[in-house]
């Protein structure tokens, strides 16, 4: 008995067919005779093609020609599924792009406030010059006054008011006083009035002349003459000629 041996024949080792890969041939096949590059991406979601011709004559965009278009009913029904499903999208060749900016408004800004202008009280120096004023309209000086040095300087003072222990021009006490205003003169005398009773020598009250010292106990002043005389009283007064009040003052004459 023979054995009959048929030897089999085996179909060559092909490519696996795709949808892909099928519409990838037919792309080629229609965009290979005019040049054109072809590009296919594959995604889960569908199928994007997109098609670049790049003409190396071409001088500019509008001189480009066509782009030649692809036969879809080549493709097999799997293909043109996959290309039916994908999204499509189109703009206009002359596509305007806006945005929307916030309008930004600039305002100008508030003045600022106007300096706050407080009227400031009069000065110190004012008073005593208002003062100084009504006390000569009161109480003129003396004829003596003139050409008398140490009352020429003391009449400047007219109006200071009296302070308790004060020297200056701020403020005097009736020793401070007296005793300021020889120091101008370059005199100096001791700063109490009981001090100042024994810094001369004593004359009688009809040999007194202006420019002397007139003293009480507890109390001092310039002789400014005509039974005047100018000092600094008491708290609440002011630097003054009055009328000589004592009963029994004593004259010292200073140098």
């Amino acid at each position: 008995m023979s054995e009959s041996i048929t030897k089999a024949r085996h179909r060559a080792a092909r490519r696996p067919s795709t949808p892909l890969t099928e519409f990838a041939c037919a792309a080629s096949e229609q965009m290979g005779t005019v040049g054109r590059r072809t590009a296919v991406v594959a995604a889960s979601s569908g199928l994007m093609v997109s098609m670049i011709a790049v003409p190396s004559h071409a001088a500019d965009r509008d001189a480009a020609p066509a782009l030649a278009a692809v036969d879809t009913a080549a493709l097999t029904a799997s293909a043109r599924a996959v290309l039916n499903t994908s999204p499509v999208v189109a703009s206009p060749a002359e596509a305007v792009f806006t945005v929307d900016a916030p309008v930004v408004t600039a305002e100008k800004p508030p003045p600022p406030p106007e300096p706050v202008r407080t009227t400031r009280a009069a000065s110190r120096t004012a008073e005593r010059v208002a003062t100084a004023s009504a006390e000569v309209a009161s109480n003129p000086a003396p004829q003596s006054v003139a050409g008398n040095a140490v009352l020429e300087i003391a009449a400047r003072y007219v109006g200071v008011p009296y302070v308790s222990g004060g020297s200056s021009p701020d403020g005097f006490d009736c020793s401070g006083f007296t005793s300021y205003v020889y120091a101008q003169l370059g005199i100096s005398l001791p700063r109490t009035s009981s001090a100042q009773r024994n810094a001369g020598t004593v004359v009688s009250r009809a040999d007194a002349q202006p420019g002397d010292l007139v003293w009480s106990p507890g109390h001092i002043g310039i002789y400014a003459g005509d039974n005047q005389m100018i000092d600094s009283p008491r708290p609440g007064k002011t630097v003054q000629f009055r009328s000589i009040w004592q009963s029994n003052p004593t004259f010292i004459r200073i140098g």
